[in-house]
């Protein structure tokens, strides 16, 4: 088996979208322009897709509340500094960094909407 994709409920799919596009790398590989304002939004791999949308819109979870460990998006990053700085510019926040003794290097964010998004530069790559 393989996962397609991973799927989360947002307040504003379209605005999102085009954040995640400018800003991350990623691409819309389908949308919707249904009342849900559906996008699947694949990575530079082009195997891994995450959808989001806006159904229910009353059932929108509070993600900036939400400890980052909850959940998080982790992106593969080879400069954490640099793409922080990126972020920051374009309205994203800081969390916290942690440093492993593997010689991995992790970036916790959250992007605009409180999602927590994480950079991941690591000691010994974990994908292939």
């Amino acid at each position: 088996m393989k996962i397609e994709h991973f799927a989360i409920n947002v307040a504003d799919p379209i605005a999102m979208a085009d954040w995640y596009v400018e800003n991350m790398g990623m691409t819309v590989v389908r949308k919707s322009d249904s009342s849900a304002r559906t996008h699947f939004l694949g990575d530079d791999s082009g195997q891994v897709m995450v959808e989001i949308y806006n159904n229910p819109p009353n059932q929108v979870p509070d993600y900036a509340s939400m400890n980052p460990l909850l959940l998080h998006l982790a992106f593969v990053c080879e400069d954490p500094v640099q793409k922080r700085a990126e972020l920051e510019m374009a309205g994203a926040s800081f969390a916290e960094e942690v440093h492993i003794k593997d010689g991995s290097h992790l970036v916790m964010m959250r992007d605009p909407w409180g999602l927590a998004i994480q950079l991941c530069k690591r000691g010994v790559p974990m994908l292939r």
